[in-house]
């Protein structure tokens, strides 16, 4: 028996569905196809990954986890209602069994393969009761704020030498010093605000470091990238191979996961050994090595889009920010502080400027000087034709 998909969205469909399986959503985004199934295990889904899954236009999004736990109100699950993209919550860990490329259908909140078999049933997600989850999270907000805090202090004992002083910052081949340096992270509106940046690009020739996927937005921007740093997890081989320098996040215990990879594509790197974010890694780079300012865009700012990263490790920000000090200029949102904006008087202006143009053009041509000719005579001619119209009547 076919069963249909029918959801609260109101999308209705018969047939199977391809799936793209995967336990990390920023790896799934790089392989998944318009129309297919993707399956993720994703606690607290955030805005990123959200408006990630959103521009691949998946047929539904099937989630072995909560996409809202209720620790703190993340933005994901509202993004993925909102562009009409079902979202099924809770499906526990035999829906990660699924092998990806084979094909399941869906009957409200219960997953089947092929032969009709319930493979999964969980919770479909609802605007109303993802804004229950919302108001629930919101009120817990501050249980968050206070661990917040203590993993602040906690990532100032593990670093003090590092922030204090810049113990243990690795010496690159990329100079800095007395230059801009622009620092690209996947947040935000990223693309939008560093398409923004074109002139400043253009103008100053800051260093441009591209902090993991970040690195793809500065090439597709058109710009010369000049460094990437991060785990190497959400980047492509283009822009590993681009001629940039490569500076591995490494951990404190003697891990750095981006190894293996650029090892493999045979490109020199060098590793940094930090607790905390890519982003902060980057930030402290730039500053120990002398550079005049450095301009952050996607960058992490506020409460909520810390914890919207899924990690403890965030409250590291908000000390590498306060080490960075006035050399920071962040440039997350400038896309929407400032747009061109022409009035009808402008339009008007510039259209009645185009018609002026031409016909000073046409008029310098033999062929324009003719048409000319020939619109004066009509003209003329209308006019007679009213004089003699009112003559006849009075």
């Amino acid at each position: 028996m076919r069963l249909p998909f029918r959801s609260a969205s109101g999308t209705d469909a018969t047939d199977e569905h391809r799936v793209r399986v995967d336990a990390s959503t920023k790896t799934l985004t790089k392989r998944l196809q318009p129309g297919e199934i993707a399956i993720i295990d994703h606690v607290d889904i955030d805005r990123v990954s959200a408006e990630a899954l959103v521009a691949k236009k998946p047929r539904a999004v099937l989630n072995a986890a909560k996409s809202t736990s209720g620790r703190y109100p993340n933005l994901g699950p509202a993004i993925l209602l909102d562009a009409g993209i079902p979202l099924i919550d809770d499906l526990g860990s035999q829906i990660m069994a699924i092998t990806e490329g084979s094909e399941v259908r869906i009957d409200g909140a219960t997953v089947y393969d092929t032969d009709g078999t319930a493979i999964a049933e969980g919770v479909e997600q609802t605007p109303e009761i993802v804004e229950q989850a919302m108001a629930a999270a919101r009120e817990g907000l501050s249980v968050q704020m206070e661990a917040f805090a203590a993993n602040t202090m906690e990532y100032l004992r593990k670093e003090r030498d590092l922030l204090l002083d810049g113990l243990g910052v690795p010496e690159v081949k990329t100079s800095m010093h007395g230059r801009h340096v622009l620092i690209v992270v996947r947040g935000y509106h990223y693309k939008e605000d560093l398409a923004m940046l074109r002139s400043y690009v253009r103008e100053y020739r800051p260093l441009l470091i591209g902090v993991d996927g970040g690195a793809d937005a500065i090439l597709e921007a058109g710009f010369k990238l000049d460094m990437i740093v991060g785990d190497m997890d959400s980047v492509s081989d283009r822009a590993l191979t681009s001629g940039a320098e490569i500076v591995v996040h490494g951990y404190r215990d003697g891990r750095a996961p981006g190894k293996e990879r650029v090892e493999r594509l045979g490109v020199e790197y060098t590793v940094f050994p930090a607790t905390g974010t890519s982003e902060d890694v980057a930030m402290l780079l730039a500053d120990d090595k002398g550079a005049e300012l450095i301009v952050a865009v996607g960058t992490h700012e506020t409460l909520i889009e810390f914890l919207d990263k899924g990690r403890a490790g965030m409250a590291s920000t908000f000390l590498t920010r306060l080490r960075v000090g006035g050399k920071l200029i962040d440039a997350k949102g400038v896309s929407r502080l400032y747009r061109h904006r022409i009035s009808n008087w402008t339009l008007v202006l510039l259209i009645l400027s185009g018609i002026a143009a031409l016909v000073a053009a046409m008029a310098a041509t033999p062929a324009g000087q003719a048409f000319f000719g020939i619109v004066a005579a009509r003209i003329d001619n209308f006019f007679n034709w009213v004089s003699n119209l009112f003559s006849a009547l009075f």
